[in-house]
């Protein structure tokens, strides 16, 4: 059975390829919204079963101050935060502001399934392996913060950067070749190479990784001065 839920996230893009990829599942979208700062009001007046919270920055303060609005006004919503790999102090925030469960962003959808479901039904839905290492952090904390976006900066050549910010703006592999004047085999074959070194397996899976790490933020904006017409 289908769950009832909103999408929010402060990426637009992201939120409405999510809720698309939900509806194709056999959920029902009641609405994909940008930014999660007006994301409260909009769920406490549709009142859907789940929420699905997508944050770049759940260690911020006042990051869930949605969710406790929510889980005030409407405390049968099951809120799932999204989230990049999460500090102790991510994790506990989330939690504290009456979530119901921490989904990596660049979980596969079939987790995103599981995690909805789960909250639905009254259950934390977490994965395990994030709170080993959410704790093994809180014991053995590291002795500066891991900077996710310039690790995964650093993986890709200059012109893989390209390509990734393109992807992210949603360009297919014709429009990426045309924009930067190459064969769609070689437009094609960067794609590719872009998501074996993120680690991920999707386009869409590789955008969200992009913008919730910052990453999209450091790369040098593309010049696009002969965009062709579609």
């Amino acid at each position: 059975m289908g769950v009832r839920l909103m999408v929010v996230d402060d990426h637009r893009l992201l939120a409405e390829a999510l809720a698309s990829a939900l509806k194709l599942r056999g959920h029902r979208v009641l609405a994909a919204a940008a930014p999660t700062s007006g994301a409260a009001e909009l769920v406490v007046s549709r009142a859907p079963e789940v929420c699905l919270f997508g944050t770049s920055a759940p260690a911020e303060p006042g990051a869930f101050d949605p969710i406790v609005r929510i889980r005030r006004e409407r405390p049968q919503v099951a809120v799932v935060v999204l989230g990049p790999v999460p500090s102790p102090r991510g994790i506990a925030a989330a939690f504290a502001a009456g979530a119901a469960g921490y989904v990596r962003h660049d979980e596969r959808m079939e987790g995103v399934e599981r995690a909805m479901v789960k909250a639905r039904a009254g259950e934390a839905a977490v994965a395990p392996q994030l709170l080993r290492g959410a704790f093994a952090e809180l014991l053995n904390p590291a002795a500066a913060p891991d900077d996710e976006g310039q690790r995964l900066l650093r993986l890709l050549t200059p012109r893989e950067i390209e390509v990734l910010v393109r992807v992210a703006e949603g360009e297919d592999t014709r429009l990426i070749a045309a924009g930067m004047r190459i064969a769609s085999s070689t437009a094609r074959t960067h794609v590719q190479r872009v998501l074996m070194k993120l680690g991920v397996g999707s386009r869409l899976e590789a955008a969200a990784l992009a913008a919730r790490t910052g990453l999209l933020d450091r790369a040098a904006p593309v010049d696009r001065p002969g965009r062709p017409s579609l």
